[in-house]
């Protein structure tokens, strides 16, 4: 995988009875072409992330962000794949707070209108990104664990279960 291109794509599970699960896919081949020169907030068909039985078939997803191989964020207000640096408040890429030091301890503080400037990258996915985040917006017909090999051992408690009566 030395000369081989790839992205780390972080799936988000937004329905609320799978608790809000997170899920890690490796992009490559021509998958990963794919993702090149998409913005944040564009869809995208599951079938493009994992391959084999692990690809989403049936799923949308939408892009929410990322971030490159120095693990700079993608920020969605500035367009662009090049890293920018940008003077910014608390938000996407910055927490905004400052720390002091006080007879020996470290204290936080948040004060209104802190602003920094920060190198950030932009919101178009280019060959310096490293991770995808990606959210659910349509779910496929087998549920999302049993895809990622989740909801295979619950299926076989209950077969066992079934053999004990």
């Amino acid at each position: 995988m030395a000369g081989e291109q790839s992205f780390k794509a972080v799936v988000n599970d937004t329905n609320p009875k799978a608790g809000g699960r997170a899920f890690s896919v490796d992009i490559t081949g021509s998958n990963y072409n794919h993702f090149l020169g998409k913005k944040i907030g564009d869809g995208v068909d599951g079938m493009f992330v994992g391959e084999g039985d692990q690809a989403l078939t049936g799923y949308r997803l939408e892009i929410t962000g990322g971030s490159d191989l120095t693990g700079r964020p993608m920020r969605p207000d500035l367009d662009g794949g090049g890293v920018k640096s940008v003077l910014i408040t608390a938000g996407i890429g910055y927490k905004g707070k400052k720390y002091v030091k006080k007879k020996g301890k470290t204290y936080r503080y948040k004060y209104d209108g802190l602003r920094r400037r920060r190198n950030l990258r932009g919101n178009v996915i280019s060959q310096d990104t490293r991770q995808i985040n990606l959210k659910i917006v349509e779910a496929g017909k087998r549920p999302i664990g049993a895809i990622f090999g989740l909801e295979e051992e619950a299926a076989t408690v209950e077969q066992s279960s079934g053999e004990e009566e």
